[in-house]
């Protein structure tokens, strides 16, 4: 029998902004039609037990459906009613669905609250058109000029072969992305198992975890920042508490799609593969914007845990720096480490993940180890010949000035060194404490 869709959902629509209980039902239901409903009670009892306390954690479609269900089903223990009786939509409702109440962990986030769109402007400090500028909405595929794009575009090698697209937001939008970022997601923590970009931790925090180990698997994520989809963005914005298009607001002001003309010939994105072409010119997180570290972050989190738990099956530990993941234990993980690398492989693909399985390392203790760069096989340190390398330059700039040895041409030479050996003080102080006494002795002037 033909239904009317559009009145069961102008009754689910006002439902929704009741607060869910019978007298509110019943009143809303008088509000939709304005005449005698002699099925109202039945309906919005048989609805609530349906719904319990979870009421307004319903969509207006999940509530049509099972209004539809109610209204024109006899196993729902009801009689049938003919639709082409429903009584014509007297009033249509305007008012926002009531939020269900926060859960005890969201509330103690204290994040800001955005009921509206507006409040999100207001917030960001921005009028409402601003935000749909900034969130791409009016660009037509491959037609906006540079000016009018929201993003500067850089190619960079990837050590492992390859290009690699940073994408920068200009200065307006990155604004509003700083603010997004330590006002609110900071405020939300990923799960423990995450060292990247996360105060407090490093790759040294990181590899750590892995040291002195029996055997240590390490992986590799691929095109991490580009596999994360805006709508998985969308997703987690409304996991936090926030309304549909407040989350697609604040999602799409987070994600990017590549404009076509940067993948013409000549430039890096020319040999990237269809796929990995195909899912930059999406909206995907896009790398060099100060949000998407810590909404990769999150939106792992289930990846995180799922896999924290696998290796703890095994008496194992594991951690991940954004795209590598690291897993250490003993005997166990050595004898599984076939099949364990398959598992873990099997899980990043149901999480939305894809693994690199050309960078898949086992590591046992008779040979280095590394993760993220960092030899593990006894404590965090720096690889030997990385050691002898700078030590040797550091040398050569003290005897022959340090233009002799910038040999790639790099534009802050001293600071490139002395960020060296921060990152070896970080690791071996005693080993850098030398370097340091080198690095003091170079005459910067010396041509």
């Amino acid at each position: 029998m033909d239904i009317d869709k559009l009145a069961v959902l102008a009754l689910a629509d006002t439902l929704l902004a009741s607060d869910g209980s019978l007298p509110a039902l019943l009143a809303a239901c008088s509000r939709v039609f304005e005449v005698p409903l002699p099925w109202a009670p039945r309906v919005c009892g048989a609805l609530i037990e349906r719904t319990g306390e979870n009421f307004h954690f319903f969509s207006r479609q999940e509530l049509a459906d099972i209004l539809w269900h109610l209204l024109g089903r006899d196993d729902a223990g009801l009689a049938a009613l003919p639709f082409t009786e429903l009584p014509p939509v007297r009033r249509y409702c305007l008012d926002l669905p009531q939020q269900p109440p926060k859960p005890a962990w969201l509330a103690a986030l204290a994040l800001p609250e955005l009921p509206t769109v507006g409040d999100l402007a207001a917030w960001l400090g921005e009028p409402v058109g601003a935000l749909d500028w900034f969130s791409d909405q009016w660009r037509a595929d491959g037609a906006a000029q540079a000016a009018l794009q929201h993003y500067h575009y850089r190619w960079v090698p990837k050590r492992s072969g390859g290009w690699r697209l940073i994408e920068i937001p200009k200065a307006r939008l990155r604004r509003l992305q700083h603010k997004v970022l330590r006002q609110l997601l900071d405020r939300v923590p990923p799960h423990a198992a995450a060292h990247g970009f996360r105060r407090g931790h490093s790759c040294r925090t990181h590899a750590a975890l892995h040291a002195g180990q029996q055997a240590v698997l390490r992986m590799d994520l691929k095109d991490f920042f580009p596999s994360i989809r805006a709508a998985r963005i969308h997703a987690l914005f409304e996991k936090l508490g926030y309304p549909p298009r407040v989350a697609g607001t604040l999602a799409r002001l987070c994600v990017n799609r590549a404009p076509h003309g940067i993948f013409r010939a000549g430039q890096g994105g020319a040999m990237l593969p269809w796929a990995e072409r195909q899912a930059l010119k999406s909206p995907h997180l896009p790398q060099g914007s100060p949000c998407s570290p810590a909404l990769a972050n999150l939106c792992a989190y289930r990846l995180d845990l799922r896999l924290a738990a696998l290796a703890q099956s095994l008496g194992a530990s594991y951690s991940r720096y954004a795209d590598d993941l690291a897993f250490s234990g003993g005997a166990d993980l050595a004898r599984a480490a076939d099949r364990f690398h398959i598992q873990v492989a099997a899980i990043a693909l149901e999480e939305g993940f894809q693994v690199n399985t050309r960078k898949t390392r086992l590591m046992r203790e008779s040979v280095r180890q590394q993760v993220t760069g960092v030899v593990v096989n006894a404590r965090p340190n720096l690889a030997r010949d990385e050691y002898d390398r700078l030590k040797a330059i550091l040398t050569n700039c003290v005897r022959h000035g340090p233009v002799s040895q910038n040999r790639s041409g790099h534009p802050h030479f001293r600071a490139h060194l002395a960020g060296k050996i921060s990152h070896v003080r970080m690791l071996n102080p005693q080993r850098a404490g030398r370097l340091q006494t080198l690095f003091a002795a170079i005459h910067w002037d010396l041509h």
